[in-house]
Order: C-alpha cells, then sequence, then structure tokens
C-alpha cells in the first residue's frame, strides 16, 4: 500500500472513529453491560454488532480511560442483581438513580435527562380503571405502575410491548422517552394510532446514569471525568447526532 493511501486511510479512521484510542492487547478491559434489543439507545446492527447511544457513550468513556470495553447483552429485570453480583464492571443503560437501587450498586454523574410517556389512544388515562398497562420488566416504570395498583402486563423490549398492544393486550404503555423513538418509529405501532404524552410523574424521571459494580468502586471518579470531558470536547454531541433525532443534556 503506497504511502499517500496509508496516510487518507487513516484519515478517513479519525474522522469516522471520532479519535478513538487505539485497542492494544494490553489494555484493561472493562465489561459493559447493554440492552440488545432497545433502540436508538441500545441495539444489534444488521452485522449483529451492538451499537446505539449509549454503547457509544460507554465506548467513549473506555477511550478516555484507556481500557477496552467488552460488551455483554443483558435485560434490564436482570440488570441490578448481575451488576451487584459482580457479572459486569458497569452497566451502559440509563438508570434512574433510586434509593433501592443505590443500595445495591454505585452509579455514575447524569447522562442524559430522562422523562416518561404515556402512549395510548387519545381518551385512555393513565390509571383509568379496565385499562391495562404495558411496561418494561425491571423498569420504574413498572414499579410505579404496580405500587398504585394498576393492571399491568410486562414486556422484555419494544417488540413485545407492541405485540401486547397490537393484539389488545394491552391497552396503553408507559415508556421512557428514549425507548419510546423506536417504538414510534416502528410500523406496526404507528398503525396503532396511539399517541405520546408526557408524565409529569417526579417517580418516573430525573437524571439517568450508568451503574457501576460496587466492588469497582474506584471506577466512579475516573468515569465521572471521562463524561465530564466527553460532553465538553464535543465527542458526547457527536454522538448524540448519531443516535437522537433532538439534543439530550
Amino acid at each position: 500500500m503506497g504511502t499517500i493511501r496509508r496516510k487518507m486511510l487513516l484519515s478517513l479512521g479519525l474522522l469516522l472513529g471520532g479519535f478513538t484510542v487505539p485497542v492494544r492487547a494490553d489494555m484493561a478491559v472493562l465489561r459493559v453491560a447493554v440492552l440488545e434489543n432497545s433502540p436508538p439507545l441500545s441495539y444489534r446492527d444488521a452485522a449483529g454488532k451492538l451499537t446505539g447511544f449509549s454503547p457509544a457513550v460507554a465506548q467513549a468513556l473506555c477511550d478516555e480511560l484507556a481500557m477496552r470495553c467488552e460488551f455483554r447483552a443483558t435485560r434490564l429485570e436482570y440488570l441490578i442483581d448481575d451488576l451487584a453480583a459482580g457479572h459486569f464492571d458497569i452497566a451502559a443503560v440509563g438508570l434512574l438513580n433510586t434509593p433501592e437501587r443505590s443500595r445495591k450498586v454505585l452509579f455514575t454523574g447524569p447522562v442524559y435527562r430522562s422523562v416518561a410517556l404515556w402512549i395510548a389512544k387519545p381518551g385512555v388515562e393513565p390509571g383509568q380503571a379496565g385499562v391495562r398497562v404495558s411496561v418494561f420488566k425491571g423498569s420504574v416504570h413498572e414499579s410505579y405502575a404496580r405500587e398504585r395498583q394498576w393492571d399491568v402486563v410486562a414486556a422484555q423490549d419494544e417488540h413485545e410491548m407492541i405485540e401486547q398492544l397490537s393484539a389488545g393486550v394491552a391497552r396503553a404503555a408507559v415508556s421512557p422517552l428514549m425507548t419510546s423513538i423506536g417504538l414510534q418509529q416502528n410500523p406496526r405501532f404507528m398503525r396503532l394510532g396511539m399517541k405520546g404524552t408526557l408524565l409529569q410523574v417526579p417517580e418516573m424521571e430525573g437524571n439517568a446514569c450508568f451503574a457501576i459494580n460496587p466492588r469497582r468502586a474506584d471506577l466512579k471518579e475516573p468515569l465521572d471525568k471521562a463524561l465530564a470531558k466527553i460532553k465538553r470536547n464535543g465527542t458526547y454531541d457527536r454522538i448524540n447526532s448519531t443516535f437522537l433525532p433532538f439534543r439530550v443534556e
């Protein structure tokens, strides 16, 4: 390969990769738990590779720490317990820092602001009698709905949620705004005629953070510094623009 061609390929790689740190065999490994069916936050692309907003942010943090991200797919309902048991080092999933969760794991600083949507046809209201609501297993939305004795059916991912809504098993859903992007872009969901309305409920809104294995408390300060840095230097904004249709903070 000629010198000029090598330089051109190197320049292209830097532009596409956001100036990531080269991976070395002797790099320390950060075991990162991610979801695999929650677009655009985290999902598998056509080649089966885990990608999305959250894995990209995690990769940027690994680059800053000169560590190698080792992504591992998991489910939200098992996430906190698996992290507390030491199966992962961090969870690159936007989680609200609730008292229950903070008793089991540590949290980074805010990754983005999370709010919840009520998704239903016009006239179907939260808490309405006879309305079964689909929620994600292990979410704060599930906890909130069950505590208020709503009629609830839990879904593993957005595809199962759409199945429940399409089949009439559920007449409404509660979803984080970020996850609802994938829902509202799905053709099957679009045919249901449902709309999302912001739920102004303190228990279901706040700063979404990544979670940290409590046995790896040494990671919290470096991760927080790396997160602050990628928000300053433009890396976070580039990831935002790549995966999300609106700006998050």
